[in-house]
């Protein structure tokens, strides 16, 4: 059985049909019942759990546990009041409270969804990030404790593992891209935001111009979702990973590509979107590219996807409106 804390979350819900369309054995938590109706149907074992209270793990299975995925975090897009506390709470005393749970249960293994942020200051370097280079993070940005939680957590991670022999695998996560994630997110202290990549995509589907702001050479690596899943999955069955790695696509997209992608997808071919080229407004703020070879050499982690596949892939995962559970959690107030 493979446990997934945070399954309701938009890596989480892919990740557990993945497994469950393997006929793996898999228990789903999240840390409300908004998606328990979804799971019910799904014929996959849920239950509410908060992480932040170490006697609500007692509701996970203590038998049989070959490993815990855990993708359960207090995330900056969600936080509408800027308050630090949630995240050392959650990201903090929350992975303390599941690695207890791993060392007194005798589970061999943890996977940790990790943030990038705590590669901030390297983003446009023009290099590409390795796992070996230093966090350097912005203690200057609004969610400076997001970043902090999450260093902390992957070394509590890297204890247990040292400590008490509990496997841990910590993905360094950047932009990944699929249906349903942050159609809506706070920034700047409560204000409601909406991704460059939802712009995009629904002037593309209108027929509308897109305009690319600044240099439009610059851009991001970006990745899949669902190459992400197989690359958890792959890490579950390897007996080499362990340790922090980067799970991206190994290549910076730029702007350009990344818009003229959406536009051949979405855009109808009678009213094909335009795009005009704004260089008087201000570049996007970061560009990062990150170096997977460490993971291809540990569990052979594969990038199946391209850009323009990926875009593809999420058609048709819009037009069957997979995972409605994703869309309506994410629309804020």
């Amino acid at each position: 059985m493979i446990i997934i804390i945070g399954a309701s979350s938009f890596i989480g819900s892919y990740l557990v049909e993945e497994l469950t369309d393997r006929g793996r054995e898999v228990f789903a938590t999240g840390s409300s019942n908004h998606s328990r109706e979804y799971f019910d149907r799904k014929h996959i074992k849920f239950d509410v759990v908060d992480i932040t209270r170490m006697k609500d793990l007692e509701k996970l299975p203590t038998e049989n546990v070959e490993a815990v995925v855990l993708l359960a975090s207090m995330m900056p897009n969600n936080d509408k009041h800027c308050d630090p506390h949630p995240y050392i709470d959650v990201n903090i005393t929350g992975t303390l409270n599941v690695l207890e749970y791993c060392r007194i249960n005798k589970i061999r293994k943890i996977i940790y969804g990790h943030s990038h942020k705590d590669m901030a200051k390297l983003w446009n370097s023009g290099k590409a990030i390795t796992e070996e280079d230093k966090p350097d993070i912005d203690y200057t940005a609004d969610h400076a404790v997001y970043t902090i939680s999450k260093i902390a957590a992957v070394q509590l991670v890297e204890h247990y593992h040292q400590a008490h022999n509990v496997v841990g695998i910590s993905f360094r996560f950047a932009s990944v891209y699929g249906y349903g994630p942050h159609t809506e997110f706070y920034f700047n202290g409560g204000k409601v935001c909406t991704p460059k990549l939802t712009v995009f995509m629904r002037m593309a589907i209108a027929g509308e111009p897109i305009e690319l702001w600044g240099d439009p050479s610059k851009g991001q690596d970006i990745v899949y979702v669902k190459d992400v899943v197989g690359g958890i999955i792959a890490a579950i069955d390897s007996d080499k990973a362990h340790g922090v790695y980067n799970v991206t696509s190994g290549v910076r997209t730029t702007l350009n590509e990344e818009a003229n992608a959406i536009i051949d997808v979405f855009s109808p071919s009678e009213h094909r979107s335009e795009i005009h080229y704004r260089p008087d407004k201000p570049s996007m703020p970061a560009t990062f590219l990150y170096d997977i070879s460490k993971a291809k050499r540990d569990f052979n982690y594969q990038i199946k996807y391209s850009v323009l596949e990926m875009f593809k892939d999420m058609k048709k995962e819009m037009e069957i409106k997979r995972f409605p559970h994703l869309i309506k959690r994410e629309i804020k107030n």
